[in-house]
């Protein structure tokens, strides 16, 4: 980390709180909520910003997983890659299906649903002002609703943020989202090396 956090043994209040909710639940403090402790406000409106909008989250966890891995290999966030592609390979079934979407969501065997969506999160990562209304009416045609185009676009804009802010401060993965299978750590090093 660049900047100076609150380390565990400090932890008071709010930030105390979060941090014993993350040891609980993963037995580790994540870099992720450390970083945004050098403004001591600021983990708690990250913590519930980041819960409310999972909490209302209109399509399922796989979605959101998916649509992160797609931004996180063009914002880049190589952190964002180690975390989500882990997750994704239970949602998925395998490392190999995990790679192929991530190398190239459109021929990986993904219903046209998904590779709707996932080209639509590329392109708002990518740059958000190219979309067009053509661009909503491909998702519509497969079947979403606009509160859920709105939910891939606020998933998509969300990771683009706060990415570049974890690599901004210096955040480093935990070793549990360092995969040991080199060629699957390559693939998903897709900005700064760990």
């Amino acid at each position: 980390m660049y900047l100076k956090t609150i380390a565990e043994s400090e932890a008071t209040g709010r930030v105390a709180e979060i941090y014993e909710k993350q040891k609980a639940s993963m037995g580790f403090v994540m870099e992720t909520a450390k970083c945004m402790t050098t403004r001591p406000d600021l983990l708690p409106i990250y913590t519930d910003f980041s819960d409310r909008i999972r909490a209302g989250f209109s399509l399922g966890m796989r979605e959101w997983r998916l649509i992160t891995l797609i931004s996180a290999k063009h914002i880049p966030s190589t952190y964002c890659s180690y975390v989500y592609s882990g997750m994704l390979v239970a949602d998925l079934g395998s490392k190999e299906t995990v790679l192929a979407v991530q190398q190239d969501f459109r021929n990986a065997g993904l219903p046209a649903r998904d590779v709707e969506m996932l080209a639509y999160a590329e392109k708002i990562t990518i740059d958000a002002s190219k979309v067009t209304q053509f661009d909503i009416d491909r998702l519509r045609a497969v079947g979403f609703t606009d509160p859920q185009i709105s939910d891939i676009a606020l998933c998509a804009s969300f990771r683009a943020f706060i990415s570049r802010f974890f690599d901004a401060v210096g955040t480093t993965p935990e070793d549990v989202y360092v995969d040991e299978d080199q060629a699957f750590k390559a693939a998903m090093t897709v900005g700064k090396k760990f």
